[in-house]
């Protein structure tokens, strides 16, 4: 993981604290690792499966069945570690395979035991729609003595797009495309496509009953709401038609989705198709689920990592989840209000959460690339000491349609456009936050990093 601050105008202090926030950054990565985290969760003895309910909280909670055999389905960036992860541990008379991984193209690689599936992410494509079908198929092939295990990690919702049946491909890009473009947060985005998929807000569990079905998830949803960690493929939808519709209507998007789109939310509001399987539906009656990983994990390995660097180090209380530059200003207040309470120690504030973006200009970017740069313009406004650096990333390693994790940023960074005669302020109106990180030498690039967990922001300060 490099960001590229080898320029000698900043002062070695500066350097220093950059370094820093990367390794913290890391380390708060390193504490989602996928594959990791899916050992935690199982256990084999005796050629019998046993999966821990709460692996880091209380190893004593167990869930273990009479399967004669294991159908494991993989689908999200986390994909392929996850599944090595099960192909090492589930011995061949249980899981006699091959089982199905669908990932992002980037995070596709070659397994011994699961057959991998490339499709498109954020937005879907028709390779999502065939792994959709293949997942949809495997689940309702096992028995009802048998164990469906559910490999779920963020990005699962667009990789796994399977329109309903009176909807095609093309009207579920158009819709997402316009809710992204319209800042709408992940719950939204969730509600809408839960009603227009076949296997969202609960339909892969219709697909699997009567079989046993277990998901292992590793979350990349802000509070870990089961229903929105991709869609809730494998849990009651308390969202209805009515709520899509709204929040369709609210982004002010409406009369510019695709006229099947409107058609079926009507349907659907008007008791014509059926709704979402809701919570007491008899298809969960042999489901459970394991929460494997999550932001608030990352957070707090975050935390510890920078306290061993002998600072002050605690978690925002509060998400960043609104307007990415909105919650930059706001983070900026409260990085001035912690370094005024820490009285002179040195200080490392982790936050996390998703913002978002309301895209207005015509400039490329990214959430954590736009919550930097407007971050830089705040902390100049709120005359923050000329000793911080500020990180924002994606764990993903991967920030909107960019080839950079986000953004690291400190009191050089506004001088450095402007000597290069750029507006920082413009660029941000533009939303054109990778150019201007890139011209000040600020963009953080990861490559893919297997997981995704949301976003994470290191502040810190001498």
């Amino acid at each position: 993981m490099t960001s590229r601050s080898s320029d000698t105008s900043r002062p070695p202090r500066i350097l220093a604290l950059r370094r820093l926030a990367l390794d913290i950054f890391q380390a708060g990565v390193q504490a989602a690792d996928p594959c990791l985290a899916t050992r935690r969760a199982l256990w084999v003895q005796g050629g019998r499966l046993e999966i821990l309910l709460e692996p880091l909280l209380n190893p004593a909670r167990v869930r273990a069945g009479p399967w004669k055999k294991v159908h494991a389905l993989a689908f999200g960036k986390a994909a392929c570690a996850m599944a090595a992860a099960v192909e090492e541990l589930l011995p061949e008379g249980l899981f006699p395979g091959p089982g199905l991984a669908v990932t992002t193209h980037e995070n596709a690689r070659q397994l011994r035991r699961f057959r991998v599936l490339g499709a498109g992410h954020p937005l879907p494509d028709e390779n999502g729609v065939a792994g959709a079908q293949a997942i949809a198929a495997a689940a309702g092939q096992a028995r009802h003595d048998e164990l469906v295990l559910v490999l779920i990690s963020g990005g699962g919702s667009a990789l796994l797009p399977a329109p309903a049946e009176d909807l095609a491909l093309d009207d579920k890009i158009a819709a997402t495309r316009l809710l992204l473009k319209a800042g709408a947060d992940i719950g939204e985005l969730n509600t809408v496509r839960k009603h227009l998929s076949a296997l969202k807000g609960g339909g892969l569990a219709r697909a699997a009953a009567p079989a046993y079905l277990h998901a292992l998830i590793l979350s990349d949803v802000i509070g870990d709401d089961l229903s929105t960690i991709a869609s809730g493929p494998t849990v009651p939808d308390p969202t209805t038609f009515a709520e899509a519709m709204e929040v369709l209507q609210r982004r002010g998007v409406w009369n510019r989705v695709p006229a099947a789109v409107r058609a079926r939310l009507d349907k659907g509001l008007h008791g014509l198709i059926p709704e979402t399987p809701k919570p007491g539906d008899p298809i969960f009656e042999k489901t459970g689920y394991t929460l494997v990983g999550s932001n608030r994990l990352s957070l707090e390995a975050a935390r510890i990592h920078a306290g061993a660097s002998d600072r002050l180090a605690r978690v925002c209380d509060e998400a960043l989840c609104g307007e990415a530059r909105l919650e930059a200003q706001r983070f900026a207040g409260i990085a001035r209000e912690e370094i005024r309470k820490a009285g002179g120690q040195p200080l490392a504030l982790i936050a996390g959460g998703e913002t978002t973006v309301v895209v207005k200009g015509k400039g490329s970017g990214g959430r954590n690339q736009e919550l930097a740069l407007a971050f830089a313009l705040a902390a100049e406004t709120a005359g923050l000491p000329r000793r911080w650096a500020l990180l924002s990333g994606g764990t993903d390693g991967r920030d909107g349609p960019t080839d950079a994790a986000g953004g690291l940023v400190d009191p050089w960074t506004l001088p450095r456009l402007r000597a290069q005669g750029l507006d920082p302020a413009r660029l941000l109106d533009d939303n054109d936050s990778y150019r201007a990180l890139s011209a000040s030498d600020d963009l953080v690039k990861t490559g893919p990093t297997g997981t995704n967990v949301a976003d994470l922001q290191i502040f810190l300060c001498e």
